[in-house]
């Protein structure tokens, strides 16, 4: 989603790194690809931070804190907390993520399955009205042909799951593709079959009817990349992979 905030840091030592593969690292679960690796994304910018752990900044809460460690098994969108996007090198159809996250106050990031479909994170724990820009709420359509407007409010999650900025929280989601007939037009919505936001389910059963955001007018497709959002304010990740379902 866009987020208009400036003045947004990663408060670090001073440093520039890129993740690093490491052979000792544990591996994933059976069937599972490990995303904490540069080699799945298409391009990771060498600003991203490796650490043990990420905390909010004790002196302003709207940064993130880390230690540099090579290695290490946990991504820092940066000093400044912006970032361009990770985009997976594979493709993915019917598949499973398991996302674990932290933001700092006031800040947002995202999971997009094929690029397009967007499942929103915020700072938004204690929010009473939910919409799909909450937590955990599917992204609304919006129109950024002048600006940046939503045109609607997207599908709220079914209860406010979200833990306190500064926080590790857990996202599994499974997601079924839309279908496409021979031509290449689509047939059954996409689908997301069950979201779960930390243990609490948020979605079941849910049809998208379109792309999120102002992807919404992009032709649908049965497969695409898999990103996850790092242009929008201090995110931390760890423990983040994906396997497709048969």
């Amino acid at each position: 989603m866009r987020f208009a905030a400036v003045g947004v840091f990663v408060v670090a030592c001073s440093w520039t790194a890129s993740p690093a593969a490491d052979p000792a690292r544990p591996k994933p679960p059976a069937g599972w690809t490990d995303l904490m690796t540069p080699g799945a994304w298409k391009k990771v910018d060498p600003a991203w931070i490796t650490a043990d752990d990420a905390t909010l900044d004790p002196t302003k809460a709207s940064r993130l804190k880390a230690e540099k460690k090579d290695g290490g098994l946990v991504w820092v969108n940066g000093e400044k907390g912006r970032l361009p996007d990770l985009y997976t090198k594979d493709v993915f159809g019917d598949c499973e993520v398991h996302v674990e996250f932290l933001i700092a106050k006031n800040s947002n990031s995202g999971i997009k399955f094929h690029g397009v479909y967007e499942i929103q994170i915020l700072d938004s724990a204690g929010k009473k009205d939910l919409d799909g820009d909450s937590c955990g709420g599917i992204y609304p359509r919006a129109d950024d042909s002048m600006g940046y407007k939503h045109i609607d409010k997207g599908i709220a999650p079914r209860v406010n799951a979200a833990k306190p900025a500064g926080e590790w929280q857990t996202l599994d989601v499974v997601w079924k593709s839309p279908r496409v007939d021979a031509a290449g037009e689509k047939v059954a919505n996409a689908v997301v079959v069950k979201a779960v936001l930390n243990g609490q389910v948020i979605h079941e059963n849910q049809e998208l009817k379109t792309p999120t955001g102002a992807n919404w007018t992009k032709k649908e497709t049965p497969t695409g990349p898999f990103m996850l959002q790092a242009d929008h304010g201090p995110v931390a990740f760890r423990n983040a992979r994906i396997k497709t379902v048969k």
